[in-house]
């Protein structure tokens, strides 16, 4: 039972109101919630455009505080696991509630590792592609094909099904990212490697070649592995909610995992990073960043600088300061001079100085060095958004798998209409 209630007065139109007792939960972390439920019986629905003020469910998973700049993945701050921790152990805490044990982790790496290899028949599937076809159309139509191939785990109301489409969607998503890059630059698909781990594994499959055997910096799969790993999973995000909204229905969790794809390949969520980079190419040289900072900061100037200041976060973002790290290990590792780069520098230095930037706290984000990072590495653009595919993958199946588990009902959002009222059918002729 709600210890507080909340009262909603509606005033009617014979100077009467409506009084409406709604309870308020309170959460272990964050705001306290009212519950609008009642709403419906007595004619009314909430209005919430976005969704932004609409708690949709219940979470053990994540908790962000936009002010603070807290993120933190089953009570563990993000930066904690940033530096002590890796993708896949992650990946456990996330989907179990609790780090792994030693003999825990080994088996849990183990079971990833032993199934990345995809049906040799998926193989087909990208001749139906056009070889220009863009990597997120090909993941989209794949990973949702995937039910066909792995129909054995499709039973939600089984758990022991549920962690096996787990186990295969966060094996197989490194597998099919690369091999969609393969596609489209008509090299032959690389075979996984068990030698490996998990992110040089992703590298090996995307820049390895049959021809010799693939050599994978340390630092270049660290820096991937934490990009894994802050993608891993961001709350009730766009594709996460479209997960859970797909998942209500009781469709198949690789069904629903194509839709968070569709979901995150927008340009507002997921193609951030490469909007990053098609930035810094538009600005193009050194000399020319006062001029965009200007039209920046120009109101009536359409132009934006991409990868700075965060939807939620309104005072800094927890990962950049880690991804920061990660593009700055990068860039002494390869030792890089490229235009573009000096340029996000640049622009980083202004971010962090100049008062404009301070006090409408547009400071660089996690997509800022992201994007960095992924262009050091020699990754095309179109795959930016596929990469941050794969990290959230074990998001979108731990939120999957935690609303599957506990009691759920089938997502049904209401709406203010404001179209046509009744009005009666007139035939052709009296139109």
């Amino acid at each position: 039972m709600a210890e507080k209630t909340a009262t909603l007065s509606i005033h009617q139109g014979d100077n009467t109101s409506l009084d409406i007792d709604l309870p308020v939960y309170q959460g272990s972390l964050g705001p306290d919630v009212v519950d609008v439920g009642k709403l419906t019986a007595q004619g009314h629905f909430t209005f919430d455009p976005g969704f932004t003020s609409t708690a949709s469910c219940e979470s053990k998973i994540t908790y962000i505080d936009g002010e603070k700049g807290v993120l933190l993945h089953r009570g563990y701050p993000i930066e904690q696991l940033a530096e002590h921790s890796d993708y896949l152990e992650t990946c456990y805490l996330l989907l179990n509630g609790e780090l792994p044990s030693a003999e825990q982790k080994e088996a849990f790496v183990d079971m990833v590792t032993n199934h990345t290899m995809v049906h040799e028949q998926i193989r087909t599937f990208f001749n139906g592609f056009r070889r220009d076809a863009h990597p997120m159309a090909i993941m989209c139509g794949v990973v949702g094909a995937l039910s066909a191939f792995y129909h054995d785990s499709t039973d939600i109301s089984d758990p022991h099904h549920r962690d096996v489409a787990a186990f295969r969607l966060i094996a197989k998503m490194p597998t099919i990212a690369a091999m969609s890059y393969k596609f489209s630059i008509g090299q032959p698909f690389m075979y996984p490697r068990n030698d490996l781990d998990y992110s040089a594994n992703f590298l090996h499959m995307m820049f390895g070649n049959p021809c010799e055997p693939s050599v994978i910096s340390p630092t270049i799969a660290r820096a991937m592995d934490r990009i894994f790993l802050l993608h891993a999973d961001h709350e009730q995000n766009a594709s996460t909610s479209t997960v859970r909204l797909a998942g209500s229905s009781q469709a198949n969790p690789f069904a629903c995992i194509a839709a968070g794809i569709a979901a995150l390949w927008g340009p507002s969520h997921g193609g951030a990073n490469e909007a990053v980079v098609k930035m810094l190419d538009e600005i193009g040289d050194v000399s020319r960043i006062d001029e965009f900072v200007a039209r920046a900061k120009d109101k009536n100037d359409p132009f934006r600088l991409m990868g700075f200041g965060h939807r939620v976060y309104k005072n800094f973002d927890p990962r950049a300061k880690v991804m920061k790290e990660a593009a700055d290990e990068v860039l002494a590792e390869l030792g890089i001079q490229d235009e573009n780069l000096e340029i996000a520098k640049r622009l980083e230095e202004i971010a962090l100085s100049d008062e404009y930037f301070i006090e409408k706290k547009l400071y660089p984000n996690v997509d800022f060095y992201s994007g960095i990072i992924l262009k050091a590495l020699g990754i095309p653009t179109s795959m930016f958004t596929v990469i941050f595919a794969v990290g959230r993958t074990v998001g979108w199946v731990a939120h999957w798998n935690e609303m599957i588990g506990g009691s759920y009902r089938i997502g049904r959002p209401r709406q203010l209409y404001t179209g046509y009222q009744s009005r009666d059918y007139l035939s052709v002729e009296e139109r």
